[in-house]
């Protein structure tokens, strides 16, 4: 049998106060995919990973947070190295009477690569 993803880990979106995430709320639900970008201008952090949400209907993503400074130094490598396309990032978790760091959760797994 051919493994289609393996686990990488789990973490909190953070600071999703501070981005758009309030914007498309309503639209977050458990098992929503973001995409994940390498975002080099942060000047908070070295090795930020900007997560992102697109909708359907929308040209441009909205920025709903990051993952974890203690957390990305791998994810950035591998966007740095090219690889845009090997995550899959999806919402794990959702509790909104959380605090603001720990409502959204997220699971990411490596994806197979194709060809």
């Amino acid at each position: 049998m051919e493994i289609r993803k393996m686990y990488f880990m789990d973490c909190h979106l953070a600071g999703r106060q501070y981005h758009d995430a309030d914007e498309v709320w309503d639209e977050l639900k458990v098992g929503t995919v973001l995409s994940l970008e390498r975002d080099k201008e942060n000047r908070h952090d070295a090795n930020a990973v900007a997560v992102m949400y697109k909708k359907a209907d929308e040209e441009e993503p909205y920025l709903i947070g990051y993952i974890p400074r203690e957390d990305n130094e791998a994810i950035a490598n591998f966007l740095e190295m090219g690889w845009t396309d090997i995550f899959e990032c999806r919402i794990s978790r959702i509790n909104p009477e959380a605090h603001p760091e720990n409502q959204v959760h997220l699971t990411i797994k490596i994806k197979r690569k194709k060809g």
